[in-house]
């Protein structure tokens, strides 16, 4: 399984999005988003909704976690 860094970037890269795009789309600056991706730092709880508002996807789904049967 993907740590969250991994799964983030991969989210992002599947998007075909830069870093930047992110970044101002959850309006925190590039250098936060990189530590994010770069597995240095977490996402407060704001800012975890804004990255799943901004991927149009679930928080669950932004964390890694898988669908229950």
């Amino acid at each position: 399984m993907e740590n969250f860094a991994e799964h983030l970037k991969n989210i992002r890269t599947t998007k075909g999005l830069t870093q930047r795009q992110v970044a101002v789309g959850i309006d925190v600056s590039e250098r936060l988003y990189q530590r994010y991706e770069a597995g240095k730092g977490k996402p407060s709880f704001d800012n975890l909704w804004a990255l799943a508002d901004f991927f149009d996807i679930s928080v669950d789904e932004l964390m890694g976690r898988e669908q229950k049967a």
